[in-house]
């Protein structure tokens, strides 16, 4: 158990570490989503291309948005880029940095699903195979009319078409985008290690202090916001408690006639009286978190 709660804590404080977590998680969802997604092209001409594309890339925009939406520190940056200038300076560099960070997180499950739609090769088959080139085929050279030939060529990608069951050409025009499809997904994917390989041992050769300093504040302005609002949360309690307790005390002579008892006036909550030091009427606590977002202390 203590073991468990070490754990727990550690990720708790550690924004970067659960934020990897879910993008991994994402990450196998995406695959897990379409090994289990019924593809089925409409083998219809014109709405092949949409379908596949479809299919392709708008799975990906709801992933990144995901993405977004269970990092924490989009809020957090937006915040931070949105704020009043007050006695804070904001410094661009920290905001590039989270923003930076945000977006490579969120790319990697979009990413994913785009690249493992190219090594299967469905997704292209169906989008492009009305549009190869019919003179390199020859059972599509042959035909007479250009529309009777695109119609051909839209059907490719269903197998069970009588007119494309056992049609040699159909196969070879399969085989041929599914190889591009391939191609072009094996080179996304080296292109991506190269780019990851260059940024882990040129980051060394760039300004090292600069990007330690953009870390640090990153990391503080997410802490401080996770403080400040665990302080709102307990200051509401007490508030909400010691509004309480002023309503049963007002009404003292009528709880006694009922045989009920109330605390003492002298009793609170062990350091209720420190987190509030004063702050017990609605207008000041509003001025209170007013001042905290257009003049936050410098630091």
């Amino acid at each position: 158990m203590d073991r468990f709660r070490m754990i727990l804590q550690y990720f708790q404080s550690n924004s970067e570490s659960v934020m990897n977590g879910i993008c991994g998680l994402l990450a196998l969802a995406s695959v897990k989503m379409y090994t289990c997604f019924d593809f089925s092209c409409p083998c219809l001409l014109w709405y092949n291309m949409v379908y596949g594309l479809g299919i392709m890339f708008v799975p990906p925009i709801a992933l990144f948005l995901c993405g977004l939406i269970l990092n924490r520190q989009s809020l957090v940056m937006l915040e931070e880029w949105r704020r009043p200038q007050g006695r804070r300076k904001k410094d661009q560099a920290v905001i590039r940095y989270m923003c930076s960070s945000i977006m490579q997180r969120a790319m990697v499950a979009p990413v994913v699903w785009i690249v493992v739609t190219l090594l299967d090769g469905k997704c292209l088959i169906c989008a492009f195979s009305s549009s190869v080139d019919p003179e390199k085929f020859v059972g599509f050279a042959n035909a007479s009319h250009p529309v009777q030939v695109q119609q051909l060529l839209a059907k490719v990608p269903c197998k069970d078409d009588e007119l494309m069951r056992n049609d040699t050409s159909r196969k070879a025009v399969s085989r041929y985008l599914r190889c591009w499809s391939q191609a072009l997904g094996w080179s996304i994917l080296l292109i991506l290690i190269i780019a990851a390989f260059l940024a882990r041992w040129l980051r060394p050769c760039f300004n090292q202090a600069a990007l330690l300093q953009a870390r640090h504040w990153s990391n503080y302005i997410d802490i401080e916001q996770k403080i400040f609002e665990e302080t709102c949360c307990e200051h509401s309690r007490l508030f909400a408690h010691k509004c309480i307790l002023h309503f049963f005390e007002s009404m003292r002579q009528e709880i006694k006639l009922h045989g009920f008892s109330l605390p003492c006036e002298g009793e609170h909550i062990e350091g209720e009286e420190d987190l509030l030091r004063g702050i017990t009427h609605q207008d000041k606590v509003n001025k209170l978190l007013k001042m905290w977002y257009y003049e936050k202390p410098p630091l």
